[in-house]
């Protein structure tokens, strides 16, 4: 089992780190319980090169690798694509994720008209001084669930100016053993075949509007959803799915209606 841990907290040290090691901890000893080899890769999105978003819609029509930044953007990519899991980590800035994850989320903006990650896995986690609304959550969920990923769970974590490790890992046992346990089960236990009512939704949103792109068939987005074979009438899902033939029926009226104020 593959998880890529996404912290956007430029502080190594910090609070954001601090919590994901302890979930990392905890995910690597349920990987010895379970029998499961469990690889973990850290990525520090703050200490990568990516760049701002220009806005020049080259990911779009040409594709992500024809974008004029050349950065690390799609070497992060890559190591997303073989994970089977992610914990996507952030600190609360102003009631919402940090520069560096926004930042991130704006050039990943390709995967939202491509949804390439169908069939993984994420939790989120955010680290905030003081308590916080759900905002910072919902910014990062938003953005997977639109990228096709199964959400395992999320966790908000509340820990002052500066906690240190032994005292995150009492406070928060239960919490850090509850995200590390849903994100192993979530992943081994195929949850992703049981898509969210919201991301049926989500499909059938999507789905409509590129049938109806007539004109914009020459563009990669276009190609890509007619090479997935997405645009036939009878696919439902990015991948297989076990959803009950009420769950997708309903999603798919009310996909078809939510559509309408997009075309």
């Amino acid at each position: 089992m593959k998880i890529v841990s996404l912290v956007s907290s430029f502080r190594l040290d910090g609070n954001t780190n601090r919590i994901v090691s302890l979930i990392e901890k905890q995910l690597l000893a349920i990987g010895v319980r379970e029998n499961i080899p469990i690889e973990i890769e850290r990525i520090q999105l703050g200490h990568k090169d990516i760049m701002t978003c220009r806005g020049c819609r080259v990911c779009f029509d040409r594709g992500e690798d024809k974008c004029p930044l050349k950065d690390d953007l799609l070497s992060v990519l890559n190591k997303m694509n073989k994970a089977d899991g992610i914990i996507a980590a952030s600190p609360v800035y102003v009631e919402d994720v940090n520069g560096i994850m926004k930042n991130w989320i704006d050039r990943m903006a390709f995967i939202c008209h491509r949804p390439a990650f169908a069939g993984k896995t994420v939790y989120i986690v955010t680290t905030s001084g003081m308590g916080t609304s759900s905002h910072t959550v919902n910014t990062i969920k938003t953005a997977f669930t639109t990228w096709g990923v199964k959400i395992a769970g999320a966790s908000r974590f509340r820990a002052g100016k500066w906690m240190a490790s032994s005292e995150m890992e009492t406070k928060y046992a239960v919490e850090i053993k509850k995200a590390a346990e849903q994100l192993f089960r979530t992943i081994n236990d195929r949850s992703y075949t049981k898509p969210s009512l919201y991301s049926l939704i989500a499909f059938k949103v999507q789905q409509t509007c590129w049938q109806k792109a007539t004109k914009q068939q020459d563009t990669v987005d276009y190609k890509y959803w007619l090479n997935m074979g997405w645009l036939e009438k009878d696919c439902k899902y990015y991948i297989p799915n076990k959803a009950g033939f009420v769950k997708i029926g309903f999603a798919r009226i009310i996909g078809t209606i939510a559509a309408a104020f997009f075309i």
